[in-house]
């Protein structure tokens, strides 16, 4: 059974019980948090494997927290908004939220999405073969989960790297968003494709520096190409 801490960080009491009680029963530890600031206390004391973080907090909401903790980490953040708003969710992704939720949501959803992101983040190394793959000036190690360009260290977060991962081993070959989601996420995702394009956006931006391409091809979805 897992031993990962999530912190849940809402200040509505029954959303942090009903996480709470499905989280425990998979196994998890769980702490909680009522705003902002003691979300952010909270991580520094417990360092959580994932936070559960709502958008309208007091005290500091869940956009300044979230660009807190990213300014510092990769902790994996799953989003909670009231509404069923694609600018909510689009910019929570590109803040850096792994993934996001609509309340009211099914607490099953949300302990297997936690376990999805947890999975990838943990396991990847026993996923896929550990050679080291190497296209143009990038590496990519999958056991230390490092990526060069031209010698130096890029930092991508877990889903930025496994989706970058995807595309090296299907290099040439287009991908749809669907299949993305499929191969990256690993479980059915509820969101919108948006969430694919988002995380290329991010990729292409970061991999400004090295040989490769991520091509987009219209109608039908991404390939990575050697320029």
């Amino acid at each position: 059974m897992p031993q990962e801490t999530i912190l849940i960080a809402d200040d509505d009491s029954s959303i942090r019980e009903l996480a709470r009680m499905y989280l425990e029963k998979d196994g998890y530890g769980v702490a909680t948090a009522v705003n902002g600031v003691q979300a952010l206390i909270k991580i520094k004391e417990l360092s959580p494997a994932l936070l559960v973080l709502d958008l309208m907090m007091p005290e500091m909401d869940g956009w300044e927290v979230c660009r807190r903790v990213r300014a510092e980490g990769n902790l994996p953040i799953i989003m909670l908004t009231a509404r069923d708003d694609d600018i909510d969710k689009i910019v929570g992704l590109e803040m850096g939220a792994d993934d996001y939720l609509t309340k009211p949501f099914n607490p099953r959803e949300l302990v297997a999405r936690v376990r999805a992101i947890l999975r990838r983040v943990g396991t990847a190394v026993t996923d896929a073969p550990n050679k080291k793959r190497q296209a143009g000036n990038l590496t990519l190690d999958p056991a230390s989960r490092e990526i060069t360009v031209a010698g130096d260290r890029i930092n991508l977060r877990a889903k930025e790297f496994d989706l970058l991962l995807t595309l090296l081993d299907h290099r040439n070959i287009v991908l749809s968003r669907d299949q993305l989601l499929d191969l990256v996420w690993g479980y059915e995702f509820y969101g919108q494709t948006r969430t694919v394009d988002v995380h290329i956006a991010h990729l292409r931006d970061k991999l400004s520096g090295s040989d490769l391409v991520i091509e987009t091809v219209w109608g039908m979805g991404y390939k990575l190409v050697s320029e």
